[in-house]
């Protein structure tokens, strides 16, 4: 199985009272299939994973492999900071019919590039699906160093990195350095373009949550080679990759699709509603969108 080109990284809707809307979850679902996407990521950081019940991870699980029916690949978040704890994640994920995990590097512990390194690979052992590392040191407080990786990825069930360090440079050096099978997706929606020109295979994307035609358009562009079009694509797209993370991910996305009247809903705390001033600010560049989305 490929993971290539658009990959939404879902939002969990929420009702008013806090409850998950897994009615809206179905919708939304539909809506992204119907839109073309490539794959589904429920439970990851946009899913705001660290307050979902487990009891509720369950369900939403089901929720999103019933909608999709097999027609694109599931893959559930399951990494947490406790290898055990990940490990249970997945299997489950595993047997609720998730076709792959993306699991993050463990979170305010720190580990060693050693203890990643043990992290990954016990994990991905006792999963036996396919699993997608996760890079983002800007929330975990440590990087996935290019070795490491290297090592990591040696393990036949690790198959692909969302790559989301900012850190370009380490980017070029895994595109460059980790094998040619091993695929590599940008973790950030501006630099998609970017790094599918150097040999990414697409984005495990935040705005596609609202715009899966537009964004799958785009990668579809860039892995057929057409860069010129692609790249037309992407600038249309800035001013909403921009204004998706005025604040904290995933508070302006679900705001953005509460204004275009799609199943959103508040964020659970510690995330908050949106300030007011930026609001507005992401209220502009929305409205944008709407008559071609």
């Amino acid at each position: 199985m490929k993971f290539h080109g658009c990959i939404t990284a879902m939002i969990t809707p929420m009702n008013e009272d806090g409850s998950v809307d897994y009615e809206g979850l179905a919708k939304n679902t539909e809506f992204q299939i119907k839109n073309g996407i490539s794959g589904l990521v429920p439970l990851g950081t946009t899913g705001e994973s660290p307050t979902i019940h487990d009891d509720e991870r369950d369900r939403i699980i089901k929720t999103v492999v019933e909608a999709c029916n097999g027609q694109v690949p599931v893959i559930v978040g399951t990494g947490t900071n406790s290898t055990e704890k990940t490990i249970k994640y997945t299997k489950q994920a595993k047997i609720l019919g998730a076709d792959a995990a993306l699991i993050v590097s463990p979170y305010y512990n720190k580990p060693t590039q050693e203890g990643l390194y043990q992290h990954f690979i016990t994990a991905a052992t006792a999963a036996n699906m396919p699993v997608i590392v996760y890079n983002i040191m800007g929330r975990t407080g440590v990087n996935i160093e290019t070795p490491t990786l290297k090592r990591i990825a040696e393990h036949k069930n690790i198959i692909a990195v969302k790559e989301a360090s900012g850190n370009m440079s380490q980017m070029m050096d895994v595109l460059n350095e980790l094998p040619a099978d091993f695929t590599v997706l940008s973790g950030d929606d501006n630099i998609t373009l970017p790094l599918m020109c150097l040999g990414g295979r697409g984005v495990i994307s935040v705005i596609s949550n609202l715009l899966p035609s537009k964004v799958s358009r785009m990668t579809a562009m860039a892995l057929e080679g057409d860069y010129e079009a692609a790249r037309q694509v992407h600038f249309e797209l800035l001013p909403i990759f921009k204004a998706a993370f005025i604040e904290t991910n995933p508070m302006p996305i679900k705001t953005a699709m509460s204004m275009a009247g799609m199943p959103s809903g508040p964020c659970r705390l510690p995330l908050c509603k949106m300030m007011p001033q930026n609001e507005e600010k992401l209220r502009k560049v929305v409205e944008k969108y709407m008559e071609t989305r």
